[in-house]
């Protein structure tokens, strides 16, 4: 079986993410881009399932799949989408000392996600999530 095409390409298409969302953030480093967009994963994320949170990340290019199931631990208690104003809060929480995730993270995370990832399959896996997984991802303006 040949490599697949995305393993192949997955160091480059994971630069043009990261200076994508740098620039969408308005960082001024690839560690505070990482930092959020590790934080806007890992808030997601705990809201999951094993099943759902694996579903998931089969809709991510390779290293952003392997960032969101890094560290996870499947047997965590798992709390409810709540309002986006409380899930932001939270985002600013991860590694608190060391976070730079501005106001309204997870759209901007959620707008640049977009641009990098096939959307109907995208959009295809999250409508299988919990109630709230479809807004977390969506673009606000």
């Amino acid at each position: 079986m040949p490599m697949p095409q995305e393993y192949f390409s997955a160091s480059r298409d994971f630069d043009a993410f990261m200076q994508d969302a740098k620039a969408a953030l308005g960082h001024q480093s690839h560690h505070q881009t990482y930092t959020t967009i590790d934080a806007v994963l890992t808030v997601f994320r705990r809201r999951l399932a094993a099943a759902d949170g694996l579903r998931f990340a089969s809709a991510l290019p390779p290293v952003l799949r392997a960032i969101f199931v890094k560290g996870w631990d499947p047997e965590e208690a798992r709390p409810q989408f709540g309002p986006r104003d409380a899930l932001e809060a939270e985002v600013k929480t991860v590694r608190r000392h060391h976070n730079f995730a501005p106001d309204g993270a997870i759209g901007i995370v959620a707008g640049v996600l977009r641009r990098h990832v096939n959307g109907e399959d995208f959009d295809r896996v999250l409508a299988t999530l919990p109630a709230g997984a479809r807004d977390y991802w969506s673009v606000r303006t």
